[in-house]
């Protein structure tokens, strides 16, 4: 599939997609330039992580740039959950540059510090300004998404994930002129993901279509996202932990993680992410890794509300359990998954302190996924779901 396809063609009722255009396959990192020189850039930031610079994918993308008569500025000073300090430091760099475009290539963190550097660019002032939704008040750059990883769905998204750096606090930042013009899915770039990140990745992915499976604010349009995403994720996380070098199975996994990405554009997330995100403010874990302690917890504690739902994905996945309960039998899947991927289920395996847990799920209550589950999510239940968690 070498060819640009509109996301709204690609599954047939997301009307309300965004403009994002995917370009999938193996190789076609090769028509980055040419995809860029189209879309008019002509001095481009490209936002990449020291590991991706390592990997030689940074270089491989400067040169195929600049073939086409496009000058490519580097910009990898942030870390793996980019925060608001980071951004104006980038900003502050491209700005002295005279950038018109940006490139956001690795990671979901790539991604959303050049979504982050681009609303402080065109429309100035500070990342705390954009916080919630259609507050650039200017038209942004345009931008293209080169993954090199399997999870965040950044790159189908029009929001960037940007933590407050005096607070901690994840910040969810989002604009129509957010989104990428076009992502380039090249699986052959996700192959030396190391199996640690692999795995994290992966799973943030197939958290993606459980939690936009239930959200209140779910949709047909985000069920056949979620839909298409569950059956290609959860067909190959396991394959490519076990044969990291199947450029098919890491193939379903990119395109698995978009199709979950643009579900959350339609649909949101739910108490995991809520519950989640505490963990890596306080104590520095890493998200996929927070996603695999709350998950299965929470489609559990879900499961009173939403069972007719969860059973329609398990349906979906191919698992069936005449003796358990769907939540249940989901739950249990999600386990084994993260246990296939060495990812932790226990809050008291990873260091957290029982007396943490209050403080953790007040912090939990006021994370904005929260206010998306289908049970209503308030400091009382993040702190029944951190107890069955720990």
């Amino acid at each position: 599939m070498d060819r640009l396809i509109p996301l709204s063609q690609q599954i047939s009722s997301a009307a309300q997609a965004p403009s994002t255009h995917a370009l999938f396959g193996a190789g076609s990192i090769e028509s980055i330039g040419e995809v860029a020189r189209k879309l008019g850039f002509h001095r481009t930031l490209i936002v990449s992580d020291l590991g991706i610079v390592a990997a030689g994918y940074f270089d491989r993308a400067v040169s195929l740039l600049e073939t086409e008569g496009i000058e490519a500025i580097g910009f990898h000073d942030f870390t793996q959950n980019p925060d608001s300090r980071a951004i104006e430091a980038g900003r502050a760099f491209a700005g002295s540059r005279k950038v018109d475009s940006l490139v956001g290539l690795g990671g979901g963190s790539s991604m959303d510090c050049a979504k982050g550097i681009n609303f402080l660019l065109t429309n100035g002032g500070r990342m705390e300004d954009y916080w919630g939704y259609a507050k650039a008040s200017r038209p942004m750059f345009p931008m293209l998404a080169v993954p090199t990883t399997a999870g965040t769905g950044s790159d189908a998204q029009s929001y960037a994930l940007i933590s407050n750096a005096e607070t901690n606090v994840k910040m969810a930042c989002g604009d129509p002129g957010a989104a990428f013009k076009v992502a380039i899915l090249d699986p052959e770039l996700t192959l030396t993901q190391p199996r640690k990140v692999r795995a994290a990745a992966g799973y943030d992915a197939i958290s993606h279509v459980v939690e936009t499976w239930v959200t209140t604010k779910r949709s047909d349009a985000s069920d056949e996202f979620s839909r298409e995403a569950a059956s290609l994720l959860l067909g190959s996380f396991e394959r490519v932990l076990e044969h990291p070098d199947d450029v098919s199975a890491n193939g379903d996994m990119l395109l698995g993680a978009f199709y979950a990405g643009a579900a959350i554009e339609q649909s949101m997330l739910g108490a995991a992410h809520a519950s989640a995100n505490p963990l890596t403010a306080r104590y520095g874990t890493e998200h996929g890794a927070a996603i695999a302690h709350m998950l299965p917890h929470v489609v559990r504690w879900n499961g009173k509300v939403c069972a007719a739902r969860y059973s329609d994905l398990a349906e979906t996945i191919g698992l069936r359990s005449a003796s358990t309960l769907p939540a249940d039998a989901l739950a249990e899947k999600l386990e084994e998954l993260a246990t296939a991927g060495g990812l932790p289920t226990r809050l008291r395996d990873a260091g957290v302190g029982h007396d943490d847990l209050p403080e953790l799920a007040a912090d939990a209550a006021k994370q904005w996924t929260g206010q998306f589950n289908p049970r209503p999510f308030d400091a009382a239940g993040a702190l029944e779901v951190y107890e069955c968690a720990y």
